[in-house]
């Protein structure tokens, strides 16, 4: 039996709730559902409201599917094939609509505020996300005709969580919610503390 989270200030529940399962129950996400999580990330703060992030997907079965799941590592794949869909996010590193224009400062930060809001969607209708950076991400790139201006960040599995025991016995040992560390070691009063990492 997995401990129970618990944090150390009083916080929303969804947040303890969330987390990034392997096991899932190969049902397809449903276009409205996966659109409304989108639709949570869209609502993501940004620098100067450049909204910097985009969203490629796919759904289980559908004319994209194998596909997007070619794009992961051997890892992944043997895990996520169960999902229910599969999202890659990408990021604008430009400030602008020419590639004149300057490099953004906040891009990937500001993509990685709308994936936090996707995968707390998602875990607020039923369903977990589970980001994975292993991906090949040169195929990617060309697979899904993203242009140079666009950083691949990440990919994410989407789906209805299953039993562990549909996974490899060496992953079923891990499939549990992940602890934090404590307060202390990652936020301090004034100048960073020359004791931490």
């Amino acid at each position: 039996m997995t401990k129970p989270r618990s944090a150390a200030h009083p916080i929303e529940p969804i947040f303890l709730k969330r987390w990034s399962p392997r096991a899932f129950d190969a049902t397809e996400v449903p276009i409205d559902d996966l659109l409304t999580m989108i639709e949570a990330a869209r609502w993501a703060p940004s620098a100067y409201n450049i909204q910097p992030w985009r969203f490629l997907y796919a759904q289980r079965g559908d004319a994209h599917w194998q596909r997007y799941l070619g794009l992961l590592d051997a890892f992944n794949f043997a895990w996520a094939q169960n999902a229910g869909a599969l999202v890659f996010v990408i990021s604008d590193t430009l400030i602008g609509a020419h590639p004149s224009e300057k490099q953004s400062h906040t891009h990937d930060f500001d993509t990685g505020a709308a994936w936090a809001q996707l995968a707390l969607q998602a875990t607020a209708m039923g369903y977990q996300a589970h980001a994975m950076a292993g991906i090949d991400f040169n195929a990617t790139r060309e697979t899904l005709e993203i242009p140079d201006r666009y950083r691949i960040e990440i990919a994410v599995a989407i789906g209805t969580q299953a039993d562990p025991a549909i996974l490899p016995a060496e992953l079923q040992t891990r499939e549990a919610p992940s602890d934090r560390l404590p307060l202390d070691q990652l936020a301090f009063g004034g100048a960073f503390p020359h004791e931490h990492p």
